[in-house]
């Protein structure tokens, strides 16, 4: 196996945070598009669904990129666990959540992403936490703590199963994001994010339509325009973005820079499906911006 370097401070790549950006901004907004789209159809099939569409639409552009879909030898293994974890437990677990919780809650519960991130890549990248960035972090999750405390999540019997399915998700996020690293899967950026969708939503799809029996009658123009935007944007856009993001910058960076996600997906919560935003929750995400801006200058 290639050995991993460690990560020190070489600059970062611009390219790398464009991806960065996109990719947090398209799921942060997906955030109250899943929570409206409950109102209509169940979590797991419009989720494993999308993911399964989405999958088929990015195989046929890298095909017709010239782009080969075939997995290395030896290679399936790694694949199929960094696709469980990465994509399937995330889109399982967060689909599951959002039941319990509103959009701007379980978008909090996404900062815990980096936590997972930091304490997994020091051992398995040997990318250590520099002061400065651990620093960024803790001052992040503390602004993200301010929006729980201050009216966010109101930690109640009835919303802890929403809780666990959030934290669950962003555990295997961690996990799926250091070993993404660490198995270097030598592939296309298409071509995997490709597969590890295939390979992540189909499972979910087909328990979906077992279990849940979704009815396309039950779908309205916004029901639809929802389900477009996951297969598109949050599945198709974002996932090419965020895997060539991780070709280009350091899991933790990256994982850091996930905290915009909470961002977008409170302040779009606000204004799409009128939850609270109050004084402590801007001051919060006034907090997490700047915290942010310093992680990805060190």
């Amino acid at each position: 196996m290639t050995a991993v370097p460690v990560a020190g401070r070489a600059p970062l790549s611009p390219l790398g945070l464009a991806f960065l950006v996109v990719a947090s901004t398209g799921w942060g907004l997906n955030f109250p598009i899943m929570k409206f789209l409950l109102t209509e159809w169940p979590p797991l099939s419009s989720r494993g669904l999308c993911g399964v569409v989405g999958a088929a639409g990015l195989a046929l552009v890298a095909l017709a990129r010239g782009q080969t879909l075939r997995v290395p030898d030896g290679m399936w293994l790694r694949l199929t666990l960094v696709s469980t974890l990465s994509i399937g437990g995330w889109v399982a677990s967060m689909g599951l959540a959002l039941i319990w919780l509103r959009a701007s809650e379980a978008a909090v519960l996404g900062i815990s992403i980096p936590v997972w991130v930091a304490l997994v890549a020091w051992p398995v990248l040997d990318e250590r936490v520099s002061l400065p960035r651990a620093l960024a972090l803790a001052v992040a999750l503390a602004g993200i703590a301010a929006l729980i405390g201050g009216g966010g999540i109101d930690a109640s019997l009835g919303k802890l199963p929403g809780i666990l399915f959030a934290l669950a998700g962003a555990l295997c996020v961690g996990l799926g994001t250091v070993l993404t690293k660490f198995f270097k899967l030598a592939m296309p950026p298409l071509s995997l994010a490709a597969w590890q969708l295939a390979i992540g939503c189909v499972p979910i799809a087909i328990t979906g339509v077992l279990i849940e029996q979704p009815q396309l009658a039950a779908l309205s123009q916004l029901g639809w325009a929802s389900m477009l935007y996951m297969t598109l944007i949050q599945f198709c856009l974002c996932y090419v973005c965020w895997f060539a993001a991780l070709e280009r910058l350091p899991a933790a960076t990256a994982s850091i820079g996930t905290l915009l996600v909470p961002v977008v997906g409170v302040l779009a919560a606000a204004a799409m499906l009128r939850e609270p935003l109050s004084a402590s929750d801007i001051a919060a995400l006034l907090v997490t911006f700047a915290a942010v801006a310093v992680a990805l200058r060190t």
